[in-house]
């Protein structure tokens, strides 16, 4: 039983993320752990390639409102993507052809090239961050539950990755150590950097899926 069983597995495919499109959602309770955890989370995003126009960040009143909050920030950037579409078609002033593969060189191959570029692109992957400390009552544990259990719905109905950011600790030390700022001689360690990496690596891996490709 020497072996600590929560070491985080040695992995060493790298992800290239110059083509994604990043959000991260955050509650605004227990701010100094949260500001670190975004930093961990940012720099990780930007060492794979993304680009800053390309992270978009969001914050909402406390934990109990990412899930919805992810849920619409995903459906706007479905939005967003589908105006910028329209727009591009409005500029060129062409119209759809009725084959399904846009013919080289015309209008709607332009529109298409376009839509997969990062400009219009939907999120590929959100980071839920938040903060929850055990207290006197209850609330830790409802918030903690329901929370948990929307934001993997969340990820499930829509198909896009949805990253669970929130940490649950028992104390504050435990909220800093795991934001990398602990007060003791052992800061800990900032999981906001793995929740960056987990985003790009499933960002990546579910558009591979998508196109069939494995």
């Amino acid at each position: 039983m020497g072996d600590n069983v929560k070491n985080h597995p040695i992995f060493f495919e790298k992800f290239d993320g110059s083509s994604l499109r990043i959000a991260i959602v955050h509650a605004r309770w227990n701010k100094a752990v949260i500001d670190a955890l975004i930093a961990g989370a940012v720099s990780k995003i930007k060492e794979s390639g993304v680009r800053d126009h390309n992270i978009f960040i969001q914050s909402v009143p406390g934990s109990f409102e990412l899930p919805v909050a992810c849920q619409r920030v995903i459906a706007g950037s479905l939005v967003q993507a589908s105006a910028n579409a329209t727009d591009l078609l409005g500029g060129l002033n062409i119209g759809t052809p009725r084959s399904a593969t846009p013919v080289a060189g015309s209008g709607a191959a332009q529109v298409a090239s376009f839509i997969s570029g990062t400009q219009c692109r939907p999120f590929d992957a959100v980071i839920a961050i938040g903060v929850l400390i055990k207290g006197a009552t209850m609330h830790f544990e409802y918030i903690s539950e329901s929370v948990s259990q929307a934001l993997m719905r969340v990820q499930l109905d829509t198909g896009v990755p949805v990253i669970f950011g929130v940490l649950t600790a028992l104390t504050e030390e435990q909220a800093l150590e795991r934001a990398g700022i602990g007060r003791g001689a052992t800061k800990g360690h900032n999981h906001g950097e793995d929740w960056g990496s987990a985003a790009i690596e499933m960002a990546t891996r579910v558009r591979r899926w998508s196109e069939g490709n494995f």
